[in-house]
């Protein structure tokens, strides 16, 4: 099985769809012989921020001398990026040979009459199998949706479990209140385990908080109370955070947003519990270096200035609010909108929060069956914007707000993850 084959064969399993639940993927793992046991994990779950936080742990990490896996879903532009260590995608050869034995293994599953897995647990399986042959120090370890019944939660107690902001989304699997949605997130806190948390709403501090105390482990809330933001600017923030006797002043980011100063500070927290702890060993400075030298491609990533081509992965509401509040960071006459959106999303109101503030809108439509019709995407953005123009095709969309763009405008795509993974693709071949 060579790369190419190794990629149809796990895209091919989609028409096994989504399956929530660890026995599928728990003997998966048994006959591949358990690769997910003997590594140490910080596993992270929750609405928004999932990559943004993993991957300043993982990056924090690497600078402190740590052989660092990270496992994230879904990609951006090339399937490689979802399995890194030490920010290197893994190798199309070891890709290829891996999914190879994952394939007899799951021949196997399908011998003994279990149902084929799907292809998330392959892929999961993947990153289990590439992290304990490269001997990882440690795994930073993003759920792919919820947490109790993902096919990541197939692994023993975490050395963390860190729970992101929580937000509605994906109300029809994860529920339809906060505590509900907490309760599925939190199913990744295991017994004396150590769980850090965002600050949430009351009703899903409750149901994280209870799922520790059953199960004798500690919790710990970020101290965004004592988070200080000295500074953000459309390259950056500066900020100083106080926690266990610590305190961290000038701490730089380059990610833009205010939120991303949060997912900075929750990671933060994490790193400081575990050095507490004698986990793990990483000084101040390589904190501040890990820190600042983290990148996460299209989250507010501004791929070219005058004008500003901005690209952003927000798809729902929470995201969109964190948007728009970054948008306040940048200067421009007039802001044209490239969106594109899937129809299972909150759309409307995304519409609603988005349109007020865009002079010209450029609609299209993200290459998946669950695509939102352009049309449709159009006449919602009527009730706000004058000027709508409809490019079904992702490069036309890109090329038309060029061509509408003066130097001091600023264009911003956004919506969808999976529209932003084409955009920067595109664009850079343009």
């Amino acid at each position: 099985m060579n790369y190419q084959e190794a990629l149809l064969y796990i895209n091919d399993k989609d028409k096994y769809g989504s399956r929530l639940g660890l026995e599928s993927i728990s003997r998966l793992m048994d006959i591949l012989g358990n690769p997910h046991r003997g590594l140490k994990y910080l596993h992270v779950a929750g609405t928004n921020g999932k990559g943004s936080v993993s991957s300043y742990l993982a990056n924090c990490l690497k600078y402190a001398g740590y052989k660092t896996g990270l496992y994230t879903s879904p990609y951006l532009e090339r399937f490689n990026e979802r399995i890194q260590i030490n920010g290197e995608d893994i190798p199309d050869e070891a890709l290829a040979q891996i999914t190879n034995k994952i394939k007899d293994a799951a021949n196997k599953m399908v011998e003994e009459g279990m149902q084929h897995p799907t292809t998330f647990e392959i892929v999961t399986a993947l990153g289990f199998m590439y992290f304990n042959q490269e001997k990882c120090d440690y795994v930073v370890l993003e759920v792919g949706l919820g947490g109790r019944y993902d096919s990541t939660n197939v692994i023993d107690t975490p050395i963390a479990s860190i729970i992101t902001t929580l937000d509605y989304d994906h109300t029809e699997i994860l529920g339809n209140t906060l505590g509900e949605i907490a309760f599925q997130k939190g199913g990744i806190i295991k017994k004396n385990g150590i769980t850090i948390s965002y600050p949430q709403e009351d009703e899903a501090v409750k149901v994280l908080k209870d799922i520790t105390a059953q199960i004798e482990g500690e919790f710990y809330l970020a101290p965004m109370e004592s988070l200080e933001i000295k500074s953000q600017t459309e390259y950056g923030s500066t900020f100083n955070l106080s926690f266990m006797d610590e305190e961290l002043s000038d701490i730089k980011i380059s990610m833009l947003g205010e939120y991303q100063v949060y997912n900075a500070s929750l990671a933060i927290t994490t790193l400081l519990i575990l050095r507490s702890k004698g986990i793990i060993k990483i000084t101040n400075q390589e904190l501040y270096k890990g820190l600042l030298d983290t990148k996460w491609k299209g989250r507010l990533e501004v791929l070219k200035r005058n004008p500003t081509f901005l690209i952003d992965g927000a798809h729902n509401t929470q995201g969109i609010t964190h948007l728009i509040k970054a948008l306040k960071l940048f200067k421009y006459d007039r802001l044209i909108l490239g969106v594109g959106i899937l129809k299972d999303k909150d759309y409307s109101h995304m519409v609603d929060l988005l349109g007020p503030l865009a002079d010209i809108v450029v609609v299209t439509e993200v290459r998946m069956p669950r695509k939102l019709d352009a049309e449709l995407l159009a006449d919602e953005f009527k009730r706000h914007v004058n000027k709508i123009y409809i490019e079904k095709d992702i490069e036309k969309a890109i090329v038309r707000t060029i061509e509408l763009a003066k130097e001091d405008d600023l264009i911003v795509f956004g919506g969808s993850l999976y529209l932003i993974g084409e955009v920067r693709t595109i664009f850079n071949l343009l």
